[in-house]
């Protein structure tokens, strides 16, 4: 391992030496199994898609298709660009803590990216929270005016051959039909 490469990773030649390399069937039908046919989404998505099918290459393996990869990077330009885009920079913007992040590692990477990602696409779902978001202590009182009634019903838009049938199904289930309760 490069000194670059310890240094960013913390993985050393003595981390590695009783692991299995990737072209072992324990590691490289593990992986694909994991993938399957889903997208696959990555920071620099081809930088790691280009590892990626190196490796499967050199083992006779099909490689991933760009079309499986989403790039947060590409997505991080279009979003703000000119702004910086790394992982860093970009769990930043969104307010995403990284301070657990000292060294890269490979699920803790992958915990703030799916954060970023979801930011990316438009943003996590949020609670429904009815504060004033101006001043967090004071809620705002939120009044709804209660529809107007309809008129008139709706004429059903069931066929007569359909309600038969539905009538003919719910009565051969019996008191297993519990809405047959409710009316």
């Amino acid at each position: 391992m490069s000194e670059a490469t310890v240094r960013i990773t913390g993985i050393t030649n003595d981390t590695l030496r009783d692991k299995k390399r990737f072209e072992h069937p324990d590691v490289v039908d593990r992986l694909m199994e994991f993938l399957g046919d889903d997208i696959i989404v990555a920071h620099n998505a081809e930088f790691d898609r280009g590892f990626l099918n190196y490796e499967l290459e050199l083992l006779g393996r099909p490689p991933l298709p760009k079309d499986r990869f989403v790039d947060t990077l590409v997505m991080a330009k279009q979003h703000r660009p000119g702004a910086p885009a790394s992982l860093d920079a970009v769990c930043k913007r969104f307010n995403i803590s990284i301070e657990n992040r000292v060294l890269h590692g490979a699920l803790l990477d992958a915990q703030l990216l799916a954060m970023a990602y979801l930011e990316l696409r438009g943003g996590r779902e949020r609670a429904f929270d009815f504060a004033n978001s101006a001043n967090t202590n004071e809620r705002t009182v939120t009044t709804q005016t209660p529809r107007r009634q309809r008129p008139s019903p709706l004429s059903p838009s069931i066929t007569p051959e359909e309600r038969a049938a539905h009538d003919a199904f719910v009565g051969a289930m019996g008191d297993a039909a519990i809405w047959k309760k409710f009316g």
